[in-house]
């Protein structure tokens, strides 16, 4: 494939990094999938999908990189010509090494409207503070928790009778719209920037 080569990192089950991958990204396109569980259906999803899904272990934490083998997740990308890497549901915190490889070069997506509930369970919170809108946020990282400068955002209304679920089903519809426009969005504005 020619475009601009994209690395999706995921912890999961691989639905936003199916979105980036059947979505329009140009001038990007998906090259490459990591995950930090060799049992995640993400892993499936890429095999299913033409694309080279890789585990790589991440370090003895459940919630951050230790910086070896963070430094080593980076050299993976970096070798396989990867430009633009997109967090899609890894649940993990960059220690350092991925964030000095690709500086400005790496997007989150994150199921709320930020800065409002950031960290984990964000569809919980809005039920538990019983807003009206909520939505999803892809942002760049930096080494602050969902952090990082804001590219989109998407509102999703939180009706009266929405639970965790039901609320968490139709935030993921929408950031599966969001994800493939953000990233186009960054790759465009790169490439334009690159020319010019």
């Amino acid at each position: 494939m020619t475009g601009i080569p994209i690395g999706v990192l995921a912890s999961g089950r691989g639905s936003n990094f199916a979105a980036l991958v059947r979505g329009d990204t140009s001038p990007g396109f998906v090259r490459v999938l990591l995950t930090d569980d060799p049992e995640a259906p993400a892993l499936a999803l890429a095999r299913d999908m033409g694309v080279e899904g890789e585990y790589i272990y991440p370090g003895p934490r459940r919630t951050c990189f230790d910086v070896a083998s963070e430094k080593e997740w980076a050299q993976f990308l970096l070798e396989r010509g990867v430009e633009l890497v997109c967090l899609a549901g890894l649940m993990r915190v960059l220690k350092g090494p991925l964030i000095d490889a690709f500086p400005g070069r790496i997007l989150n997506i994150h199921p709320s409207l930020l800065p409002s509930f950031p960290g984990l369970d964000a569809q919980g919170q809005a039920i538990r503070y019983g807003v009206k809108v909520s939505g999803c946020t892809v942002h760049y990282v930096d080494r602050g928790v969902d952090t990082g400068p804001i590219l989109l955002q998407t509102p999703v209304r939180v009706k009266p009778t929405d639970d965790r679920e039901v609320l968490s089903r139709r935030i993921l519809d929408a950031e599966h719209l969001l994800y493939p426009r953000a990233v186009k969005l960054h790759l465009q504005s790169a490439l334009s920037k690159r020319l010019n």
